[in-house]
């Protein structure tokens, strides 16, 4: 407990961080400086961050789509899907419920969602067209043509060609641990009208208890109560997920549903 609790009062953009982290993993120095390099770069051509973000996700998926979305290894991303759609079920998720699945990826989780739901109840959208290619693979290798998933492209998350009160579950699994917190107030600001009634929204985030800060402008680190004031200020309830933290999977975990 007390090693988590020095663990979650991190700055990993302090100077002193980094220099600590470098003598202790040498061989990490060279692949952050390459990443230092190719994010500067990428900034420089971008100043939009989904634009940024989305030149981001071409080149880790031009390498690896897992990569791409934080599996570097097969089993890892069978395990983190696994565990994403085991804990979704047994908190809610149902058959005939529609789900919108935020940055759904090359669908890590989401063919499980495919899978479990009914017919035409999955919705997955995404900022990388580079990584929805590498999602409809994923449909194809699983054979879940049948179910008739939609997988649409986006540029924000205001939710805008969507309709009102549709979708019983929204999901973001490590969307708002890459995003600034204007992005975060943007999809919190227009989720509620998504929502059906009863519906709720889970995401995770990377959290800190010290002050908050990013890497790179890719990693980004919050504290609970920030994310929990943003949701209430758009009149949303939000409650943190205690039993979430149990699972090895490293992030934070919040649930969002309308208010009264």
């Amino acid at each position: 407990m007390h090693s988590d609790r020095r663990k979650l009062s991190v700055n990993r953009a302090a100077l002193a961080h980094k220099l600590r982290y470098a003598a202790r993993n040498p061989a990490r120095v060279k692949p952050y400086l390459r990443r230092l390099g190719r994010d500067t770069w990428l900034r420089l051509r971008h100043r939009d961050h989904v634009a940024y973000y989305r030149a981001v996700m071409a080149s880790d998926a031009a390498r690896d789509p897992g990569v791409a979305v934080g599996s570097r290894t097969r089993e890892r991303w069978l395990a983190l899907g696994q565990m994403q759609f085991d804990y979704l079920k047994g908190h809610g998720l149902e058959p005939g419920h529609r789900m919108l699945d935020i940055g759904c990826g090359n669908l890590r989780a989401g063919w499980r969602f495919i899978d479990y739901l009914d017919p035409g109840g999955y919705y997955g959208i995404d900022i990388s067209p580079d990584i929805l290619i590498s999602a409809k693979k994923t449909l194809v290798t699983y054979d879940l043509q049948p179910k008739l998933p939609h997988l649409t492209l986006t540029g924000d998350l205001t939710f805008d060609f969507l309709p009102g009160g549709h979708f019983d579950v929204v999901h973001a699994h490590s969307v708002f641990s890459h995003s600034p917190i204007e992005v975060i107030d943007q999809c919190l600001a227009h989720v509620g009208r998504v929502l059906a009634p009863g519906g709720f929204f889970d995401f995770t985030f990377d959290r800190t208890e010290g002050r908050e800060h990013h890497v790179l402008r890719e990693d980004f680190y919050y504290r609970t109560e920030t994310l929990v004031a943003l949701a209430e200020r758009h009149g949303l309830r939000a409650r943190f997920m205690h039993d979430w933290e149990k699972l090895p999977h490293g992030q934070s975990k919040i649930r969002v549903t309308a208010g009264e």
